[in-house]
């Protein structure tokens, strides 16, 4: 009450010469009036009198606790203290202060009634009771506060530490920061150029990432050819983020001789204890950006990365030498095993269950020993290869989940294919259990990745696992695929290039005529996709519910049917062909989340969008997972991420 009293003290002071002004006035006109107006500014100077009492003994009394709070310390000691001291009230109003706080912060200026937060940098009186100490600035100089609660308010205790915080800010500023960069397809210029034209490509390249750390105060050095090592400090660093790595599009618009455009990755290294540190995560960061098509700048900070770029299709390599040394491997590892288990990602596709079936066939017969294929057949999108193999006496080959956890040794190999993944697998359990492990897999590196495994065959350019594997199996021994096992596999490799149009390279086509040549009929491996009258309707619902937003078609399925995934699949891809429409997102309920099926032809890259939406993928074939959240808040949250993307323009060719 004394308080609120004080605060209305100045709206009284005011009124009281307002009514005295008024009653001179009126004296002159009608004493009555006069006399009436006289005794309300009376009234009014008598409250502002009072409200100067009580605030006095409400200062008297908040000083007299805190001095009797400190246990003896009285206020003559607080006054000989040599750093700023302030006692507040319980509404955070300041009651009392040494002199050396009037003199090196109000500068001379009497601020008893001020509000504390004015010299707290807006903290509260309860916040700073509730903390160990808060950091502020006032004027020119920053100060550690440290608050001592009392029974009617607290002292605040001003350490003045600006040139320690000066100090730190400089320190972390100059903390070194390390990036190793590679030019991403020298090697297709290499290939496809004179010796002319190679040198004038790669100076070209040189004196633009030259020029560009120069800007940013950067050592610059060559380390070999395509190679390049960059260290700058923390504060130059900063303006990277804030550019997003501009270095990136700066290559790719150098578009050379015959339309050529060069590539550039980067992984950046910082936080560690020193150079070295942040050297290997620089390292790490290369690889992880690599792994995930190039183009790309990966920054490692602790166990965390953040990743910038990422537009372009990459560049796919013709050397097939680490296939065959990895198929050399994988065969050391077979001969070593009792048995063998072959896995993929969960709700397996034909992608999935193609590989896995190639790889069975290589493993009983190149080396004739035990080999299943592990998969949950109640969840799997692939029935139709399931039932082609139970039906011709193969059906031993496919495992449940819990029987392969059961049958599981210490010197069982488990082969995971089509993802890697943890998160993804078909049985968490299983890969829990088994020590021996290899990864086939080409999506781009997703930061949780499997990092304890023998062998990491990733290859982010392969247009599908079946394609890695249909390389591996050449390598492994000869005859070892049937008519089914190639059909599979060519099935997986129709699905996740749409039928040879997507993601295609050299060694897709050499893969299928292998295939092919195996016995495989591409009549038998399209029936394989055909589709029920109930699915054909729902996929071209979905269509024809579909809304164009920013040249990306969004639809949402309201069926929620047992081969949702399929048709969803199925109704991304057909909205691709729509007039002026670069990616297409499906949205439709599976159980208790909101999954999505993302497609594009390129121009957007559809993994970059699922991988904020929580999910990974593909440059041309994404997805995600969400839970918790209604079809309308995933739906927003989409529409936001697309609205930021690039999508690209036209480059002029450098002469």
């Amino acid at each position: 009450m004394k308080k609120k009293l004080w605060t209305l003290t100045p709206f009284f002071l005011i009124f009281s010469f307002a009514i005295l002004a008024m009653a001179a006035f009126s004296y002159r006109w009608n004493i009555y009036i006069f006399a009436i107006e006289m005794s309300i500014a009376v009234f009014a100077i008598a409250v502002v009198f009072f409200s100067f009492k009580y605030f006095n003994r409400y200062i008297k009394s908040v000083v007299k606790s805190s001095v009797k709070n400190l246990s003896g310390v009285n206020a003559a000691y607080l006054e000989r203290f040599s750093i700023p001291v302030m006692v507040a009230g319980k509404k955070g109003d300041v009651v009392w202060y040494n002199s050396l706080f009037k003199e090196v912060i109000c500068k001379g200026r009497e601020a008893v009634g001020d509000f504390i937060t004015q010299y707290t940098s807006g903290v509260t009186i309860d916040r700073l009771i509730g903390s160990d100490f808060i950091n502020v600035t006032y004027g020119d100089r920053k100060y550690t506060v440290f608050s001592n609660d009392v029974a009617d308010g607290a002292i605040l205790y001003f350490i003045d530490d600006t040139n320690y915080k000066k100090i730190a800010v400089e320190y972390a500023d100059s903390r070194p920061v390390v990036a190793l960069m590679t030019f991403d397809n020298r090697e297709e210029f290499e290939r496809d150029y004179d010796d002319e034209q190679l040198a004038h490509s790669v100076v070209v390249v040189e004196n633009t990432i030259q020029k560009w750390a120069s800007k940013k105060q950067a050592m610059y050095k060559k380390i070999s050819d395509g190679k390049y090592l960059v260290i700058m400090e923390e504060k130059n660093f900063r303006t990277l983020l804030e550019d997003k790595f501009s270095i990136l599009e700066e290559i790719k618009s150098l578009v050379f001789k015959g339309g050529k455009v060069a590539t550039l990755s980067i992984g950046v290294g910082r936080g560690g204890n020193g150079y070295r540190e942040n050297e290997l995560r620089a390292r790490r960061a290369l690889e992880m950006a690599l792994g995930r098509g190039g183009d790309q700048a990966a920054v490692k900070s602790g166990d965390s990365y953040r990743f910038f770029g990422g537009g372009s299709s990459g560049y796919a390599k013709l050397d097939k030498v680490r296939a065959r040394v990895i198929a050399g491997t994988l065969i050391d590892h077979i001969k070593e095993s009792d048995n063998v288990m072959i896995m993929g990602h969960a709700n397996s596709d034909l992608d999935s269950i193609g590989t896995s079936v190639g790889l069975w066939s290589a493993v009983t017969k190149s080396q004739n020993k035990p080999a299943y294929i592990v998969v949950n057949q109640s969840m799997s999108v692939a029935t139709p290869i399931i039932e082609s193999f139970k039906n011709s006496g193969s059906g031993h080959m496919f495992m449940e989940p819990q029987e392969a956890v059961s049958i599981a040794t210490d010197k069982t190999l488990l082969i995971i294919v089509d993802t890697h993944s943890p998160t993804f697998l078909e049985s968490a359990e299983l890969y829990k259990k088994c020590k021996n492990i290899v990864v086939i897999d080409h999506h781009r590196m997703m930061v949780n990745h499997i990092d304890n495994c023998l062998v990491f065959f990733h290859e982010p350019f392969a247009s599908s696992a079946s394609e890695m594997a249909t390389e591996l199996i050449q390598y492994m021994g000869e005859n070892l695929l049937t008519r089914l096992e190639a059909e599979a596999l060519l099935a997986g490799i129709m699905l996740d290039t749409k039928n040879f149009v997507l993601k295609t390279g050299v060694r897709t086509f050499e893969a299928a005529a292998y295939l092919r040549q195996c016995g495989a009929d591409t009549v038998e491996v399209k029936r394989l996709f055909s589709n029920t009258i109930d699915s054909y309707k729902t996929k071209y619902q979905i269509v024809s519910q579909a809304e164009v937003y920013n040249n990306c078609a969004i639809a949402c399925a309201d069926d929620s049917g047992g081969d949702m995934r399929v048709t969803a699949a199925q109704a991304a891809d057909e909205l691709l062909s729509l007039h002026d429409v670069v990616a297409s997102f499906v949205l439709f309920k599976n159980e208790e989340q909101i999954n999505i099926s993302a497609r594009s032809l390129g121009d957007l890259n559809v993994q970059l969008v699922m991988e904020q939406m929580g999910g990974g993928g593909h440059m041309t074939m994404a997805g995600a997972q969400i839970k918790d959240k209604k079809m309308s808040e995933v739906r927003e949250r989409l529409v936001d991420i697309i609205s930021k993307m690039d999508i690209g323009i036209p480059k002029e060719e450098v002469k």
